[in-house]
């Protein structure tokens, strides 16, 4: 099958609007975690969340067509052009048509779905906005990027709560792998900080209550984790073709050469015994591959800091890598600094796995402050970054429903 290589990244998120502010905020192990600010959270347990400060959609977006998405889609603009800008894509049209575009998103409008339930209940279904169903439905992430910049190849969503940024790159691999297109837009986006999301995770007890120290919440890996922090955002990489890449001379960041996806087929929201599903979705992206365990330098976690996902995660990477994890393997979450970004996950740490690959250049993880004694059994990198050549790096992405995936990054070569 094709090769296939990122040459271009974009992101919007709690540690930065674009990309390369949001790795020099992870890098310097600074936070993106405040007290909520998009909606008055003072009656809620969970006070706290990462929110994309300052984004200013009408710098991407025309005023007046904002209406037509909600704040997930105009995130997923935003990355998407800022992706294409950095790769210096400048396709013609015959090219367009085999473009696609490819982002996961978990929970889509859901600050335009309460707006719209109380305009319904205060002044009745004529007061209605009629773009209200195409601004909240989760394809019109992928469907306005695509209108946005003219790109004509497959567009769809892939939905699968927390792995869904990572499902869309898999997926985008595969159909450039197999030649249906050349290029594509893929990652992931959400916005979830509303009332609705904050209210249904609390009434889960998923959430950090640690109010009095946003900064200190999100604490994956430590003893004292209380549960994750949710967060906001889009994390978009630009995928081609290696051979399409190289003629234009395009800068290669990594080739992505694995995807592994599983199912627990075990609980709700619980993982597996043993992440056993993870285990199995790491696995395969190194079969898919071709690589040995002994190949991976870096883990970018899903380690999301609650008591039992991130014991799971380090379970399943325990019994799949063995002595390699006393042999140089180092794990991080960067969920540390940015809090969880459902969907948008697996997009965003993907964005993260690239720059590390290009920069060699591994990000810390924060606010492990007494280490799990169940974690201890890795390096997970604790709040300083360093400096490495790196060879292959994998990204995990989890979601309720046992969804598991996998992404196998290697330097390009």
């Amino acid at each position: 099958m094709r090769r296939v290589v990122i040459t271009g990244i974009g992101a919007v998120t709690p540690c930065g609007l674009d990309a390369k502010s949001t790795w020099e905020s992870v890098v310097a192990g600074r936070s993106g975690i405040r007290r909520i600010a998009l909606f008055d959270a003072s009656e809620y347990a969970s006070q706290i969340a990462g929110e994309c400060v300052g984004f200013e959609a009408e710098r991407y977006i025309e005023k007046r067509k904002l209406r037509e998405g909600d704040r997930f889609i105009h995130l997923a603009v935003a990355a998407s052009m800022m992706a294409v800008e950095s790769s210096g894509l400048t396709p013609s049209d015959e090219e367009r048509e085999r473009i696609g575009t490819f982002i996961g998103v978990g929970m889509c409008g859901l600050e335009l779905l309460e707006r719209t339930a109380q305009t319904l209940k205060e002044k009745g279904p004529r007061r209605i906005t009629p773009y209200f169903i195409p601004a909240v439905i989760a394809n019109l992430a992928p469907g306005q990027v695509s209108m946005k910049l003219g790109f004509k190849g497959p567009s769809f969503t892939t939905t699968s709560a927390c792995s869904s940024g990572g499902h869309a790159i898999g997926e985008a691999m595969r159909w450039i792998q197999r030649g249906d297109m050349d290029v594509a837009v893929a990652g992931g986006s959400e916005a979830a900080v509303t009332g609705l999301g904050v209210g249904g995770f609390t009434a889960m007890r998923a959430l950090s209550t640690r109010n009095d120290a946003p900064e200190k919440a999100s604490r994956p890996f430590d003893r004292d984790r209380d549960g994750f922090v949710i967060a906001e955002g889009a994390g978009i990489l630009i995928l081609e073709e290696r051979e399409y890449a190289l003629r234009r001379g395009a800068t290669i960041y990594a080739e992505l050469v694995g995807y592994g996806a599983t199912a627990d087929a075990y609980h709700l929201t619980q993982p597996a015994p043993n992440g056993e599903g993870a285990q199995r979705a790491m696995r395969l992206a190194l079969q898919d591959a071709k690589l040995d365990i002994s190949s991976v330098d870096y883990i970018n976690a899903h380690a999301t800091s609650t008591p039992t996902g991130d014991v799971q995660e380090v379970k399943a990477i325990q019994s799949l890598f063995g002595n390699r994890i006393r042999e140089g393997l180092w794990v991080s979450s960067t969920k540390s600094m940015t809090g969880h970004l459902l969907g948008a996950a697996g997009g965003l740490e993907a964005v993260f796995c690239a720059q590390a690959l290009r920069e060699g250049v591994v990000p810390p993880t924060i606010n492990v402050d007494n280490i799990d004694p169940e974690c201890a059994v890795l390096d997970v990198v604790p709040d300083q970054a360093r400096e490495k050549k790196l060879n292959v790096a994998l990204s995990n992405s989890f979601g309720f429903g046992g969804t598991n995936v996998t992404l196998a990054m290697r330097a390009h070569s």
